[in-house]
Order: C-alpha cells, then sequence, then structure tokens
C-alpha cells in the first residue's frame, strides 16, 4: 500500500511539474538548425534512411558529436562480428544496466523480433539470469555483464568469445556495450522521457 501511495504521489508531482517528465535537451526544430546541425541531420537522414531520434537529438546540440556517433553506430549496430540479433541482447543488457529506459524502449520490440525469447527479455529486465539461452546467447549475455558489472571480463569467458567469433567477435561486442552506454549517458543526462505507452524500466534498488 506504501509503494503504491508513493508512486501515485510521484505521478502526481510529475503532472503537476511537467519539467521533470520534459527532456532537459528539447529536440531543436529542423527550421532552427545551424549549418553544422543541418548537414549532420543530412548525413544522417541519408546513411540511416530514418528522421533522428532519440539520443540523436539530443546529441544535435553538439552535432559533430552525433555525426561521429552516428558513423560508428553504423558498424556497431548493423554490421557487427556476432550478427544483429545477438548485438540485440548486448543492447538490451546495456540499456538494464544503465536503467536506460528509452533504449529499452526502442530496443526490446526489435531484439524479440530478431528472435529473442520473452522469457530472455523479460529475465534481463527484472535483473535476473535468463534460462533457456543458446550457447551463442550465453557467451554474448556472460561477456556484456561481466563488462558492466565487473568493468573486466574473466579469462573464460573471453576464450570463449575469442574461440567462437575470433578478436574481432570479442572487440565488437565490447564496442556494441561502449557504444550503448555512451548512448545511455546521454539520454540519462538529458532526462530524456520514456515514449508515451512504453512499459518503465524500473530502477533497482541500491
Amino acid at each position: 500500500m506504501f509503494r503504491l501511495t508513493v508512486a501515485a504521489l510521484v505521478s502526481a508531482f510529475i503532472v503537476a511539474n511537467p519539467v521533470w517528465a520534459q527532456s532537459r535537451l528539447p529536440d531543436i526544430p529542423p527550421a532552427q538548425y545551424d549549418p553544422d546541425q543541418k548537414k549532420a541531420a543530412e548525413e544522417f537522414q541519408a546513411a540511416r534512411k530514418a528522421p533522428l531520434s532519440g539520443p540523436f537529438q539530443t546529441m544535435m546540440y553538439s552535432p559533430e558529436v552525433m555525426s561521429r556517433a552516428r558513423a560508428m553506430g553504423d558498424y556497431l549496430r548493423f554490421h557487427s562480428a556476432i550478427g544483429n540479433t545477438l548485438s540485440e541482447l548486448v543492447i538490451l543488457i546495456t540499456a538494464r544496466a544503465w536503467t536506460q529506459g528509452y533504449e529499452w524502449s526502442a530496443h526490446q520490440p526489435i531484439a524479440l523480433k530478431m528472435g529473442i525469447s520473452k522469457e530472455i527479455v523479460d529475465a534481463i529486465a527484472e535483473g535476473r539470469h535468463p534460462t533457456g539461452m543458446s550457447a551463442d546467447e550465453e557467451m554474448v549475455y556472460d561477456f556484456t555483464t561481466e563488462l558492466q558489472v565487473n568493468k573486466s571480463v574473466s579469462d573464460a569467458t573471453y576464450a570463449r568469445v575469442e574461440k567462437r567469433w575470433g578478436r574481432k567477435g570479442a572487440v565488437d561486442i565490447a564496442g556494441i556495450s561502449g557504444y550503448y552506454t555512451f548512448l545511455a549517458l546521454q539520454l540519462n543526462m538529458a532526462r530524456q522521457p520514456v515514449p508515451a505507452g512504453a512499459p518503465p524500466l524500473e530502477r533497482f534498488p541500491n
């Protein structure tokens, strides 16, 4: 009852104080772009065939950062050595580690569509070790989780990943996790709200 009351009070506070439900860095209207922002937006749309959203909107306040981040993401998200499905698993683990609701809401449905089971996705959201993972999923889960939690990777976990995907694979998994950590930090700094209707990603107790 107490938790429900607190939740209700927090919700009421946010409604009464809408600044808490808004990004610190609201989207810049395209009509207001300066020349560098306009160039960065055009390059983004040419590369991604999609409008800017989420962290890329946030980073438009520093368009050079946005463009360089987009270029790195072009490879890490779509062309890594471990393939797009396992990349989504890395992204979810990283979003969970940083309690990044926007990142989670964007990639949770993609992961499900790409073939990561709902049971695995739900376990990650709840902070549980998933069961029923494939050998490849287990390796990626262990590698990414160790990086995020221990800030390093054990010899045994590293050896399994290197044997499966080579040194390039190890670099790419660390790269994906690092890249989405970078995006999570941008979003957390900006207090980017979760899209309407998206399920919240609860913060774990300290």
